[in-house]
């Protein structure tokens, strides 16, 4: 799978050499070895430059109490594309490494949310993929969550866009 082989690092900057399948197995096996009792939330945000669109994927694992710590992927695309196939692009993102990893979350009993950079508020331009990205979340079986609940993506992957 091609998501497997993209660059993940975290919010400092450190690259890591793996898969996020890898990281986030070996996260889940050593926080939980210390005790954690953790979450995981999935979200991806996308900025526009000129022709140019950047994402950003972000894994946030949160420990209970204990704060967080996040894996993130940046990708860049050269397309002219409407803002709803933009947050649908970034929701399908966000699915790709949800669908990953769950398996591997399964196996350890740990909870996952999918956040969408989505408002809920019809003034705002995003809002017109909200209908969209619920259902395909919702549709694929995780937890759906959208501004202003969706930190991983509209905090997280935002900061690294």
């Amino acid at each position: 799978m091609e998501t497997q082989q993209q660059t993940w690092q975290n919010m400092t900057g450190k690259i890591f050499q793996h898969s996020i399948t890898h990281l986030v197995e070996e996260a889940i096996i050593r926080e939980q070895a210390n005790g954690h009792r953790l979450k995981v939330c999935v979200g991806s945000d996308s900025h526009v430059y000129g022709d140019a669109i950047n994402y950003a994927t972000a894994v946030v694992f949160i420990r209970e109490g204990k704060g967080a710590f996040t894996f993130i992927r940046k990708e860049r695309e050269i397309q002219s594309i409407s803002i709803k196939e933009r947050m649908l692009n970034e929701v399908n993102k966000s699915v790709e490494i949800a669908y990953a990893i769950c398996s591997i979350l399964e196996t350890y009993d740990v909870e996952m949310e999918v956040h969408a950079d989505i408002n809920t508020d019809p003034d705002f331009k995003s809002n017109v993929a909200l209908r969209d990205a619920m259902g395909y979340i919702l549709g694929m079986g995780y937890v759906f969550k959208a501004k202003p609940y969706a930190f991983a993506s509209s905090n997280c992957a935002d900061m690294m866009v």
